[in-house]
């Protein structure tokens, strides 16, 4: 179920993206999508989720830690690295012929941020280059603080990771008031997304300790189903992140928790796996062929002949970037693993099963 709504946020997240291009409608279409924008917080929510529930067990001295890093690294790295290569190219073809328009002294600056996956932690003035892949740097933000996850857990328990939580946001809280995020809260911050990131990381892990402790018995998929209307209902009529994200989090829990006491009720849904797994691949990959279609073909030559219209036009960058993410998943991201990770002579041993992750 969750792929399901990685993959539906994914293609919000593009389709927002890619409607500034629109020659009429653009108003409307932002002002719509950019409401839907905390569905970034759910992908941080459920990495938090899914990480916890999968290593908390594993992750318990510097050798398995080591190891997580590495398998998390082959997991998203080369994808972040070869997009980031497009995008230098790019940058140093708009150098070398002096693009007037194009910028890239701005994106040559923030190549060895997105080389160090420092990028999301207020090393630069905004987004570039590479730009959606601040989240990669968040989310290595949030692994390399993993084992504070693990301890908190170990010696506080749930308790003590929720004043853990508590505390991290009072602290975001206090920098927003004191104007550190450029965008004027860390609910809304992309250049310095880590620390957002983390909060939402660390929401996610205790998501996971309640569900494993399953202190509510839900089994059927309606409550979730229905606190996910209520989060797409409060975005869409612009409330307050105060209330969007508790709201996140009941749907979170009562989603995990149904599909635990009943792992069969979602078996419809594995004709879908496919697509739905390369989520974040469709996330990652989106911008090049933004870039490909829709700033060079469409804007530098289509729209001018009038010979289609853009929506339906656009459709074809989208299938362009949902049929690479599957490449990707099925052909590139495996083969990287291969090369970045160890083999394991014992595939069903917990090292062996951290790359499939």
């Amino acid at each position: 179920m969750f792929d399901c709504w990685r993959f539906v946020a994914a293609i919000l997240i593009m389709t927002y993206h890619f409607v500034f291009w629109a020659p009429y409608g653009v108003e409307t279409g932002v002002s719509i999508l950019y409401r839907l924008l905390p569905l970034l917080d759910m992908f941080f929510m459920i990495s938090g989720f899914f990480i916890t529930i999968r290593y908390r067990d594993r992750v318990g001295d510097l050798a398995s830690y080591g190891r997580f890093m590495r398998a998390r690294a082959a997991r998203l790295l080369p994808l972040h690295y070869a997009i980031t290569a497009f995008f230098a190219v790019v940058a140093l073809a708009a150098f070398v012929v002096d693009a007037p328009h194009y910028p890239w002294a701005r994106d040559l600056a923030a190549l060895p941020f997105h080389i160090s996956l420092l990028h999301a932690h207020g090393f630069t003035d905004g987004l570039a280059l590479n730009y959606p892949s601040w989240s990669i740097s968040a989310e290595f933000f949030c692994y390399a603080l993993f084992p504070v996850v693990c301890l908190t857990l170990r010696f506080g328990g749930l308790g003590g990771l929720l004043a853990v939580i508590a505390m991290w946001i009072g602290c975001l809280e206090l920098a927003s008031a004191q104007g550190w995020f450029p965008s004027g809260s860390w609910t809304t911050a992309d250049s310095m997304g880590a620390y957002r990131a983390l909060a939402d990381f660390l929401i996610g892990a205790a998501v996971a300790t309640v569900v494993a402790r399953r202190i509510v018995d839900v089994r059927s998929h309606v409550p979730g189903l229905i606190a996910t209307g209520l989060v797409l209902a409060a975005m869409l009529a612009g409330f307050h992140y105060a209330l969007v994200m508790p709201l996140m989090v009941a749907a979170l829990t009562l989603t995990a928790l149904a599909e635990i006491a009943r792992p069969e009720s979602t078996r419809s849904l594995q004709p879908l796996m496919p697509l739905t797994r390369v989520a974040f691949s469709i996330y990652l990959l989106h911008p090049v062929m933004e870039f490909i279609f829709l700033e060079v073909i469409w804007y530098h030559w289509l729209r001018q002949t009038g010979f289609v219209d853009f929506y339906l036009y656009w459709m074809l960058p989208m299938i362009a970037t949902i049929a690479a993410a599957v490449l990707s998943g099925k052909y590139l991201e495996p083969a990287c693993a291969k090369v970045l990770l160890p083999a394991r002579p014992d595939p069903s041993s917990p090292a062996a099963r951290l790359a499939a992750v």
